[in-house]
């Protein structure tokens, strides 16, 4: 074994014991070892060129996951009626799955009937049945349930990446597409070692929101970090149940990475297992993303509504139960430097020696960003993401 093949045989050593891992660390741990990053990426494609890892670019970080070593041919059913995208699609994918390619909505469910897929890509416009009607055929299907379902589709994504996710869709991306994209994100669904891969639960962590925090108070004057909170989020929970309000976060959650992808800027975001995202960069980039998903958030709430009983939007006339209607709405607050410092001063009190960074718990890090909502516990099993909310109201 020579030493670029003993390189590739610790890179992937160290991806494995932590089954994902940023590129920011990779690159760390590697010039600690006077590797540098012209190897690093070399290593990192031969070994995604043989299956043993994929990547995914989330909430603004590259990142990297090991993958099972033996799996069975999983299934693929593409569903478009564009024979072109169709062949596009199927192409992103790659070998080593068993690739079914239907034109028809009719046909579609047939054959997911038929064969159970491990995983759908799947179009909203089609001939027959459209894709929203496939996906919820396939989420109430217990035989099915378990199916993921990736929408890809051109029409206009304010309420159709709504419907999609209340539908159980478990992403949706817009077209044009990218094939690379694409290609790890199936291929992280369906490879990913360890628990399955949740579009939601695998935003960046504890220990990437920690890291991004220890930036914000060593970075530029011009970085920042802030708090996107879901306001109204608890009485809306309670209001029309867990299953809507996991939707919202998943709503969010996508748009979210969306809007960092077309900022073109150096923005992060994280999930902080509450009603609040953490997002944090360069001021103007963070006030791009934060001005476009509130934008776009505006204008599906009101579809929101409609789904959960409210009268149809085109109607046009002033809703009756609007003073009942629990109010969701964004809103974003920049944490000065130094809240943050007096915060982490006072949890850092105390203890025999200074806080490794990565080590700050959801609890702490809630403290020190000022999210002080205590009524939504969120946590997963087997099963999937669970939620559950208290009583408090919100005003």
């Amino acid at each position: 074994m020579d030493e670029v093949d003993n390189f590739k045989a610790d890179l992937l050593s160290v991806i494995n014991e932590r089954q994902q891992v940023t590129y920011n660390d990779l690159v760390e741990y590697n010039s600690s070892k006077g590797i540098t990053e012209e190897l690093l990426k070399k290593g990192l494609k031969e070994l995604q060129d043989i299956n043993a890892i994929a990547s995914r670019s989330s909430g603004g970080i590259l990142t990297y996951y090991i993958l099972k070593e033996k799996n069975d041919l999983r299934k693929i059913l593409v569903v478009e009626d564009d024979k072109n995208i169709n062949k596009l699609g199927a192409l992103s994918v790659g070998k080593g799955f068993d690739i079914t390619q239907i034109y028809d909505g009719l046909e579609a469910i047939k054959k997911v009937k038929a064969l159970k897929p491990d995983l759908v890509i799947l179009d909203l416009m089609l001939p027959g049945a459209d894709g929203l009607e496939i996906c919820q055929t396939i989420k109430k299907d217990q035989e099915l349930s378990n199916t993921v379902v990736i929408i890809i589709s051109a029409m206009e994504a304010t309420s159709n990446r709504f419907k999609g996710i209340k539908y159980g869709a478990d992403y949706y991306i817009k077209k044009p597409f990218d094939p690379d994209d694409l290609k790890g994100l199936v291929t992280i669904f369906l490879k990913k070692k360890g628990k399955r891969f949740d579009p939601l639960i695998d935003l960046p962590n504890e220990t990437k929101i920690s890291n991004a925090l220890e930036n914000a108070l060593k970075g530029e004057e011009a970085h920042e970090i802030g708090r996107l909170r879901v306001e109204g989020f608890v009485d809306f929970a309670n209001s029309f149940g867990a299953n809507s309000g996991i939707t919202i976060l998943r709503l969010i959650s996508q748009i979210l990475q969306d809007k960092v992808r077309e900022s073109g800027g150096n923005v992060f975001v994280g999930f902080l297992n509450s009603d609040d995202f953490v997002v944090a960069g360069n001021k103007v980039h963070v006030g791009k993303v934060v001005a476009a998903i509130t934008e776009e958030f505006n204008a599906v709430v009101p579809y929101i509504y409609q789904s959960e009983g409210y009268k149809p939007i085109e109607r046009g006339l002033e809703d009756m139960y609007e003073a009942e209607r629990p109010r969701l709405n964004l809103s974003y607050t920049a944490i000065p430097k130094n809240a943050l410092m007096a915060k982490r001063a006072e949890i850092l009190k105390g203890k025999h020696s200074a806080k490794a960074i990565g080590a700050y718990t959801y609890d702490e890090l809630r403290q020190m960003l000022g999210s002080d909502n205590l009524d939504i516990i969120i946590t997963r099993d087997i099963s999937g993401v669970k939620l559950s909310v208290g009583k408090g109201t919100e005003k």
